[in-house]
């Protein structure tokens, strides 16, 4: 009779089966810095904020990195495009 509350008692203290018991946090959510600012169009000429959004090999990032909203991701891939097209962007880096 001991012999099983041992067992109960092992069986209780140990973790589930499944993995870790600690609960999961994820990482902060971010948030759209064209949001926050209340900027209402996103403007091809502006490169400072706009190379934010371009890798170092000259991609445009994608909207889980970036934090923006859908909206304004997609504003600031044709504003990026046509700041390309205008030459003010370049298409990729220099090798």
């Amino acid at each position: 009779m001991s012999e099983q509350r041992e067992q109960r008692e092992v069986r209780e203290h140990r973790e589930p089966r499944g993995g870790f018991n600690k609960k999961r946090r994820g990482k902060r959510r971010k948030v759209c810095s064209f949001c926050v600012d209340k900027v209402k169009t996103v403007d091809y000429k502006d490169i400072n904020r706009l190379g934010r959004y371009v890798s170092e090999r000259g991609k445009i990032l994608p909207r889980r990195i970036t934090g923006n909203c859908a909206a304004h991701q997609r504003a600031v891939t044709v504003a990026i495009k046509n700041s390309r097209v205008v030459a003010l962007m370049p298409y990729t880096t220099e090798i």
